[in-house]
């Protein structure tokens, strides 16, 4: 019998899917069970390989511009949200559209225009380039400032009494954008944002239960892809802990030498990887050194997002 103390494993709560890409994968499923494949994808409906991968055997394909669509082909709008050039391009083409934009994403589009329509000028605090961001500056009418850090709000030129309103990316938590905000209401005299309730719930959740396992382990893991932004925040709030953090797809890309002198490893997932994957790296330890697995205590979520009505079966 082996006197070998098992490596203690934590699985941080919440983790990985969100009520948004539950929601955004199963509108690709359930269109390809009700129009039969193809189903067209623009852009990665979620950003993770596996997930995508997974939706191209039961028959989507996935494109980058509308132009790659045939004509009347079914088209899902992925969970980031589109500009709205996007949804005319659509319209003139007459595409048959699914839009499965997170609700929380639709939110911060409504919330940005109604700001420009009191004649407000809008700040985006989020990252360039990224799907989400370019969505929403494409869904405001007028121009959207885009802020990234503390040096973007020093740069901003606008008269220090100019009426200006801010909304954020909802792969940001309340405490990424605190700063910001903060250096924003010191530079602005006439500043209104949403109430804080209204940021991304699931970013709060699952950065918050990798600050409360970083206390208990001395290695996380974080599940999930390399070009998705919620997943290497998780990776990036581990580090700032003090504690070695690795972002990794699944348990192919675990390195043996990381555990190396290590007696508990937290693993975390984020919102786009599905747990099937958490599975896999747990199953990945196993075969380097006995592992006892247990679930941290978390925030329960309940949330549910409804279905276009279209694909709302009776």
């Amino acid at each position: 019998m082996s006197d070998v103390r098992p490596l203690e494993v934590f699985l941080a709560q919440p983790r990985g899917f969100c009520a948004g890409v539950v929601r955004a994968i199963e509108i690709v499923e359930r269109a390809l069970e009700k129009y039969g494949p193809p189903v067209y994808v623009r852009h990665e409906i979620v950003h993770n390989k596996y997930v995508v991968e997974s939706l191209k055997a039961k028959g989507a394909i996935f494109v980058e511009e509308l132009s790659e669509v045939p004509p009347k082909a079914v088209t899902v709008f992925s969970a980031h949200g589109v500009a709205r050039s996007i949804e005319e391009e659509a319209a003139s083409r007459g595409l048959p559209v699914l839009n499965a934009t997170c609700p929380l994403v639709t939110k911060v589009h409504n919330q940005g225009k109604r700001y420009t329509a009191k004649g407000r000028t809008l700040i985006l605090i989020g990252h360039a380039g990224h799907p989400e961001v370019e969505g929403t500056m494409g869904q405001v009418p007028g121009p959207v400032l885009l802020v990234q850090n503390l040096d973007d709000v020093a740069a901003l030129t606008l008269p220090s009494d100019t009426p200006v309103a801010y909304i954020t990316q909802t792969t940001l938590s309340v405490d990424d954008t605190r700063d910001i905000i903060a250096a924003l209401s010191k530079r602005f005299s006439d500043i209104q944002g949403p109430d804080t309730r209204d940021i991304c719930y699931a970013t709060q959740n699952r950065q918050s239960a990798v600050r409360a396992m970083s206390k208990l382990v001395d290695l996380i893991l974080v599940v999930g892809a390399n070009n998705s932004s919620n997943s290497n925040r998780l990776r990036e709030i581990g580090t700032e802990a003090g504690i070695p953090s690795y972002l990794i797809s699944d348990g192919s890309e675990l390195n043996p030498d990381w555990l190396e002198g290590k007696k508990a490893v937290g693993i975390t997932a984020g919102a786009s990887a599905p747990e099937v994957l958490v599975d896999d790296v747990i199953e990945a330890l196993r075969r380097i050194v006995p592992v006892s697995v247990s679930v941290l205590p978390g925030r329960e979520e309940n949330i549910e997002f409804v279905l276009p009505a279209e694909l709302v079966t009776a």
